[in-house]
């Protein structure tokens, strides 16, 4: 009888045990895209609480770069993004595949805050991108 109750409570804490959330499959990917506001405008919002911090204290300010300048290095900065979440490298980090058309007009403002984005997670996390460099925070 002891022994029926020991392989029991093995039995349940193995179960307890187990991972109840299992990772996604290829084929559930979850893709951050780019959305319009109420206004009509691209928007992209950070659910980080030092996002803001960032965005206003340590960023450089919108002024300091072009539109183009900016779609061009997006363009390289959400390839090597995607390719470190399809090799699953930073899975702590890099959670979301981000859906990036090149050939969308997103305007300034959403150029400006992905890019920025790529250099909060430097900030923040230490994650170092290929197409950013250091001198890209204050």
């Amino acid at each position: 009888m002891k022994k029926v109750f020991f392989l029991l409570g093995i039995f349940l804490l193995t179960l307890n045990c187990a991972p109840t959330k299992t990772a996604p499959k290829s084929s559930e990917t979850v893709a951050l895209k780019p959305e319009k506001n109420d206004d009509g405008e691209w928007d992209l919002e950070v659910l980080d609480p030092q996002w803001n911090y960032f965005l206003n204290a340590v960023a450089k300010p919108v002024g300091m770069y072009s539109e183009s300048y900016l779609k061009t290095k997006n363009t390289f900065l959400v390839s090597e993004w995607n390719s470190y979440y399809y090799a699953r490298k930073f899975p702590n980090i890099i959670e979301n595949l981000i859906d990036y058309d090149p050939q969308e007009n997103y305007g300034l403002k959403l150029e400006y805050k992905l890019y920025q984005v790529f250099a909060f997670v430097q900030w923040r996390y230490g994650l170092k991108m290929n197409n950013l460099s250091m001198g890209e925070v204050r």
